[in-house]
C-alpha cells in the first residue's frame, strides 16, 4: 500500500512467501515506481529477516516496524485487510492458486481504479493521482509503503478452499 495515495501496489499469492520473495516483489515495484521513503511492516519473520534488513539498508529505505500488539500503528493496513477480506476473499471460491491470482489481481485493479476512497475525497487512487499527480513530488511527498503479510489460514479460517489450497500468505 502507498500510504499517501491509498493505492494497493501489489498482492502476491503463493504457497509460502519468504524474505527473498518479499525482496523480489519490492524490488520490482521500486524499479517501476521509484523508492519509497520508508517501509512500514509488522514483525513477521519474512519482513524482519537479515536478508530484508540488508536489502533495505542497500536501498536506503527506512523501516518502520509496528510494535507487537499495537495495530493502531498501522490503521490503513487494518482497514485495507477488512476491505480485502469483505469485498474479495469472502465472496470468492478459489479452485486453484492460478484462479486466486487472477481474481485477486482483478480486485486490486478495481480497488485502485474504480473504488472511491473517503480519504481521497471519494476519488479512486488512480483518479487522485491523475488529478494531483503533477503536484506530487515522488521522493518528497508523504510516500511510505505498507508491507504486510498474514497467514490466510489464521486470519481467514472461514475460507476453506483457500486453506485447502495452502495459500499461506498474501503480501501487499
Amino acid at each position: 500500500m502507498d500510504e499517501y495515495r491509498r493505492e494497493c501496489l501489489a498482492i502476491d499469492v503463493a504457497g509460502s512467501i519468504r524474505s527473498g520473495r518479499v525482496i523480489e516483489v519490492l524490488s520490482h515495484l521500486i524499479s517501476k515506481r521509484g523508492a519509497p521513503l520508508s517501509l512500514r511492516s509488522d514483525n513477521g519473520p519474512e519482513l524482519v529477516s537479515k536478508a530484508l534488513l540488508k536489502w533495505a539498508t542497500r536501498e536506503s529505505l527506512d523501516l518502520a516496524l509496528i510494535e507487537p500488539g499495537k495495530p493502531w500503528q498501522n490503521g490503513l493496513n487494518a482497514s485495507f485487510n477488512g476491505k480485502f477480506r469483505d469485498e474479495c476473499l469472502s465472496v470468492e471460491w478459489f479452485r486453484c492458486r492460478a484462479e486466486a491470482r487472477v481474481v485477486i489481481e482483478e480486485w486490486r485493479r478495481h480497488y485502485n481504479s474504480v473504488r472511491p476512497h473517503s480519504s481521497l475525497n471519494n476519488m479512486s487512487p488512480e483518479h487522485f493521482c491523475r488529478q494531483y499527480g503533477k503536484n506530487l513530488n515522488r521522493r518528497k511527498s508523504l510516500k511510505n509503503w505498507v508491507v504486510r503479510s498474514f497467514p490466510v489460514g489464521h486470519s481467514l479460517s472461514h475460507h476453506a478452499v483457500v486453506n485447502l489450497l495452502n495459500l499461506t500468505h498474501i503480501i501487499y
